[in-house]
C-alpha cells in the first residue's frame, strides 16, 4: 500500500532567524537521496518534510531507510493519506487498523488538528478511530497510558494523514550546514565511529587513509574503502585521499630511536592531512584517537602530536571506553568490516617498548634526524584521490 513519508526536524527547530537555511539544506538533500528509488514530490508541509511517491514503480522501502540515515531527520513515519471527511477517515482507519496495529495487544488512538475548520475536535476524532480499530481487530486494548501502538490522525491544512508507530531518524544536523573536516580514516573500529560523530553535527566529511604497501596489501585498503561507503550512507559521497606513508616509515626504522616510531608516524600523518585538508576546504581533522586506549594515546603524546599542525582536531571519541565505540560502531553498520583481519599502517614497524610520556624536544630532536619537508613532499604528491559511493 502505498504512503507519504513524513520526516520530522529536531535541532532544526530551534534555529530561529537561520531556521528556514537549515531547513532547505536538508529539503535538498532529501530530495537528492531518494532521487535513486523513484520519483517522489519532496516538499515542506507544516514543520515537517512530506516524500510523496509520484508513480507506483517507487521502492518506498528503500526511500523510508535513507531518509532515516538522513543528518537533521529526528523521526520519520509512514502516512497514509485521505480526504478530509470523518467516514473517510475511519474506513481508511479500519483498513489500515491490521496494518498498523500488528502484534500488539495495547493501543491508542490520538488525533492532531491543525486545521480548525474541520468539524470535529482532536479528542471525538480519536475515540471514533478508535472504536474503528475495535471494530476490526477484537483481541486488542485500549491503554490510553502505556500502549504498545498509537495510532494518529493527523488533520492538516492541505489534507488528512492516518499514521502508526513512528521511528526515530538520525538527528543531529543537515550535512555540510557546518563546514568540511578531513578524516583520518583506518582500518579500525574507532576511526568510521569518530567520522560519523562529526557528520552527524552538520560536517562534510572527506578521508585520507595511509598505506604501507607492499607491507599492507590491496586488500587492507578495500576495506577501508568499504568502511568509507558505511560513513557515505549519511554523509553522501566521499573524496577519499589515498597516501602511501611506506618511505616515511622506512626513513624513521633507519634513523630515529624505536621508542619514537609510531610518534614520529603519527606527526608524519597529522602534516599531510593538514597539507590535504588545505587542497581540499576542509577546516579541521579528525581522529578516533580516545586517551589511553594505546600508547600513542596519552595525554603527553597527544599533545606532542597536536603540536605538529595548527589547524583543529577532532576527537569525538576521546572520553568513550572500548565498549561504548564497538556498540556505536555496530549502530552505524561499521563493525563487522572493521574487525576483519587486514594490517594498516600502524600495525608495521610497531616498537616493542613505545614511548607514553614524551616531551615535544625529544621527538623534535628525532625529528631532526629526517628529512621532514621532502617526505611530506613526496607523500602529498603522490596522493590518490577517488570518490567513493554508498550503495
Amino acid at each position: 500500500m502505498s504512503f507519504t513519508i513524513l520526516l520530522k526536524f529536531g535541532e532544526i527547530a530551534l534555529k530561529g532567524a537561520n531556521r528556514a537555511y537549515f531547513e532547505n539544506t536538508l529539503l535538498r538533500q532529501v530530495r537528492h537521496r531518494v532521487r535513486p528509488f523513484g520519483k517522489f514530490s519532496v516538499y515542506k508541509s507544516q514543520s515537517t518534510i512530506a516524500v510523496r511517491p509520484e508513480d507506483p514503480g517507487c521502492d518506498l522501502e528503500g526511500a523510508y531507510d535513507i531518509c532515516g540515515k538522513t543528518f537533521g531527520v529526528i523521526a520519520l513515519v509512514r502516512a497514509y493519506e485521505v480526504e478530509k471527511d470523518m467516514d473517510a477517515i475511519l474506513a481508511k482507519a479500519a483498513e489500515l487498523a491490521p496494518q498498523l496495529i500488528g502484534g500488539a495487544k495495547t493501543f491508542k488512538a490520538d488525533a492532531r488538528r491543525s486545521d480548525k475548520s474541520f468539524p470535529l475536535g482532536s479528542p471525538e476524532i480519536a475515540a471514533q478511530v478508535g472504536g474503528a480499530i475495535l471494530s476490526v481487530c477484537h483481541d486488542v486494548k485500549v491503554d490510553v497510558r502505556d500502549p504498545e501502538v498509537v495510532v494518529r490522525v493527523e488533520i492538516r491544512d492541505e489534507k488528512a494523514y492516518i499514521t502508526g508507530m513512528q521511528d526515530h531518524g538520525a538527528g543531529g544536523m543537515p550535512v555540510s550546514t557546518n563546514g568540511r573536516a578531513l578524516l583520518l580514516l583506518s582500518g579500525g573500529i574507532d576511526s568510521p565511529v569518530a567520522g560519523h560523530m562529526i557528520c552527524r553535527r552538520g560536517v562534510k566529511l572527506e578521508a585520507v587513509h595511509f598505506e604501507s604497501f607492499p607491507y599492507t596489501s590491496e586488500r587492507a585498503l578495500e576495506k577501508v574503502k568499504d568502511l568509507a561507503r558505511v560513513l557515505a550512507v549519511y554523509n553522501g559521497a566521499v573524496c577519499f585521499n589515498t597516501v602511501s606513508v611506506t618511505q616515511i616509515q622506512e626513513q624513521i626504522s633507519k634513523n630515529c630511536d624505536e621508542e619514537y616510531f609510531t610518534l614520529l608516524l603519527r606527526r608524519f600523518m597529522m602534516r599531510i592531512a593538514e597539507r590535504i585538508a588545505a587542497e581540499r576546504g576542509c577546516s579541521a581533522l579528525i581522529t578516533g584517537e580516545s586517551v589511553g586506549q594505546v600508547a600513542s594515546q596519552t595525554v603527553e603524546a597527544l599533545t606532542v602530536t597536536n603540536a605538529s599542525v595548527s589547524i583543529p582536531v577532532f576527537r569525538p571519541c576521546i572520553g568513550l571506553d572500548k565498549e561504548e565505540i564497538i556498540a556505536r560502531s555496530r549502530a552505524i553498520g561499521a563493525f563487522d568490516i572493521s574487525t576483519l583481519p587486514f594490517e594498516d599502517c600502524c600495525t608495521v614497524f610497531t616498537p616493542r617498548h613505545p614511548k607514553t610520556k614524551p616531551s615535544l624536544s625529544a621527538v623534535e630532536a628525532e625529528e631532526a634526524k629526517l628529512d621532514v619537508q621532502t617526505l611530506i613532499d613526496g607523500a602529498v604528491a603522490g596522493c590518490r584521490r577517488e570518490w567513493i559511493q554508498y550503495e
